[in-house]
């Protein structure tokens, strides 16, 4: 059996340790160009991985954010009122 020790010099599997620190793989040898090139492949890769809604789904969508935010109106428009008929009944 393998003896479990204390100390922070355990390598990560897979990875020889030669005592350099991880310079982040693909990221740390290309200059800035080659990191705006591989920024854009990384978000072109993450779109694609998007379930994007159907017509329907975004139109039942669009109406509930829609009917939320006239209720929110609407309770900020009451609270609003309600403090502006306070503060003219206490300062006059």
């Amino acid at each position: 059996m393998a003896e479990i020790t204390d100390t922070a010099e355990v390598p990560e599997p897979g990875r020889p340790d030669d005592g350099k620190p991880r310079r982040g793989g693909k990221r740390g040898k290309k200059g800035p160009l080659g990191r705006l090139a591989l920024f854009y492949r990384q978000i072109v890769a993450e779109l694609r991985k998007v379930v994007w809604p159907k017509r329907h789904q975004l139109a039942t969508y669009t109406t509930v954010v829609i009917f939320f935010v006239l209720i929110v109106i609407g309770f900020v428009f009451v609270i609003d009122y309600g403090f502006n008929e306070v503060v003219s009944f206490v300062f006059g």
